[in-house]
């Protein structure tokens, strides 16, 4: 799927517009809101985004200095999601919001005009830049969507969905590895409706392994957004089960995904202490990324 830097930072831009639009102007208490990523608020989902935004453009414009920070990373035991959420609870959402808008404003700056070729390092595999300003893509959605359930507001499905599922496509044996599951290159065919109607493939027509059903749904399942039994996807075939039960479109550990009828949780805001929460487990059902 090619697409220019141009283009990519284009829908990065706008789907961060979606984001900032359900969080802009929201009182405090609201920014405390348990999302269903367990033991993270609002605020947290917001947070995460900007902390590995900032991640991104040094591993763009610095990536001597990135890559001595993973060292120190890896030194102390390496990312963990709820410990940096945690760092960034003193802030006010207000606080928040405009320290998002000033690192997502400079990564879209800077990304747009790399080699979409440019490898950076990053916290897995290096990644070319055309993929790490998708992933950018990949990651303000899903936990956009968080933010969205939390809220309880609906989200427009868009022709921007192409980014997540290409990434949760790509990332099939990457789920499998990171879920102690040998590795499997069974062909598996993929088909999904687009929100214009069309239909986005992947994979050879002739597979028997298949998997089919709407862009969000795949969208939602290979983001651990929701459990399978909750989407209407059609999957067939031992290959294309195994790979979708575990399907992950982030890296970091495996995600435990969400349990069946987990949806969309509204859950009542937490005290204005912000509470300790629980460990989560994520990355996400995050989600985690690791970015």
């Amino acid at each position: 799927m090619a697409v220019s830097m141009e283009a990519l930072a284009a829908d990065l831009a706008a789907e961060s517009a979606a984001l900032r639009a359900r969080v802009s102007g929201l009182p405090d208490r609201e920014w405390l809101r348990d999302t269903p990523s367990p033991g993270w608020t609002v605020a947290d989902q917001v947070s995460h985004l900007a902390h590995f935004d900032e991640a991104a453009i040094r591993s763009a414009t610095d990536a001597d200095a990135f890559r001595q920070e993973l060292t120190r990373i890896g030194s102390a035991g390496g990312n963990d999601p709820d410990r940096i959420a945690a760092s960034y609870r003193h802030l006010r959402g207000e606080e928040i919001l405009r320290w998002f808008d000033d690192t997502r404003s400079r990564l879209i700056s800077t990304f747009r005009t790399l080699d979409p070729k440019l490898r950076l390092p990053w916290f897995g595999p290096p990644m070319s830049a055309a993929s790490s300003l998708t992933a950018r893509v990949m990651e303000t959605w899903a936990h956009g969507q968080d933010v969205a359930d939390a809220l309880g507001v609906d989200t427009e499905p868009t022709e921007r969905l192409r980014h997540v599922a290409h990434i949760g496509v790509g990332a099939r044996a990457y789920s499998l590895s990171v879920n102690g599951l040998e590795a499997d290159d069974a062909p598996i065919r993929v088909e999904i409706a687009a929100p214009d109607g069309s239909t986005w493939t992947w994979g050879p027509a002739g597979a028997a392994d298949r998997v089919s059903g709407a862009a969000l749904d795949f969208c939602l399942a290979v983001t651990q957004r929701r459990h399978l039994d909750d989407l209407d996807l059609v999957v067939e075939g031992p290959h294309a089960r195994q790979w979708m039960s575990v399907a992950q479109a982030f890296a970091g550990g495996a995600g435990p995904g969400r349990a069946p009828g987990v949806v969309p949780l509204q859950a009542a805001p937490r005290g204005t202490d912000g509470g300790n929460p629980a460990p989560a487990h994520r990355h996400d059902g995050k989600a985690r990324d690791d970015a």
